[in-house]
């Protein structure tokens, strides 16, 4: 622990990687599968959630008929393909904080609400490293829950109140702060407002160790 920070944990789609659009298009082919048109108010209303949620906001919206699981595994397939083809794209300052936090010995994970399939295959094509990794599979409830930074914190050893979080979602942002984590956030699609224990940035070239010791203490 050092200045009362004592672990960082890092949101994956949408902060650490612009994987938003691949969403997007992914969403539009399937919605295309099941007969309905898509637009980017929909993908709004999805942003920081699980696949679940996902999923059954697109067969609310179907005009063709489809099970979950044929969803689900239509939705990941997509998103697999683009990991493969290298479409994942790091986001500005992303691999030099990741780099800043792991040289000072600071705990930190990953917690993101994407299953393990996509996450590993995120990590595997960006080349990122992390200690501990909180996906969709590790919980009974997604964020907005507060349940993946409690167990991130948990296994890290680590009180939520002396940990910040990095979040680019309403959803995200709100799992974090019922967790108890002090937070910073960096809006992707939607904005976010800075309030008390939260710090709003426009880029993670904005986030130095500095800061994140700064809102901790």
């Amino acid at each position: 622990m050092t200045d009362g920070l004592a672990a960082v944990l890092f949101d994956m789609d949408g902060l650490l990687v612009d994987t938003e659009p691949l969403w997007f298009e992914t969403e539009t082919e399937v919605m295309a599968r099941l007969g309905a048109p898509w637009t980017v108010e929909d993908q709004e209303q999805l942003l920081g959630g699980s696949m679940d949620h996902t999923v059954g906001y697109l067969l609310a919206k179907s005009a063709r008929p489809a099970s979950a699981a044929e969803v689900a595994r239509w939705m990941m397939d997509g998103m697999l393909e683009r990991a493969a083809e290298g479409r994942v794209v790091v986001r500005p300052g992303a691999r030099e904080l990741l780099a800043e936090v792991a040289a000072s010995g600071i705990p930190y994970a990953l917690v993101t609400s994407s299953e393990r399939e996509f996450a590993e295959a995120v990590i595997q094509g960006t080349g990122f490293r992390f200690p501990v990794t909180v996906t969709a599979d590790d919980v009974t409830a997604t964020k907005p829950s507060p349940e993946p930074y409690q167990l991130a914190a948990k296994l890290l050893d680590a009180a939520p109140e002396q940990c910040v979080a990095l979040e680019d979602s309403p959803n995200g942002v709100t799992s974090a702060t019922s967790a108890g984590c002090r937070v910073i956030a960096v809006p992707s699609l939607v904005p976010i407002p800075p309030v008390a224990g939260r710090l709003v940035v426009p880029s993670l070239h904005a986030v130095t160790l500095a800061a994140l010791r700064a809102l901790a203490a």
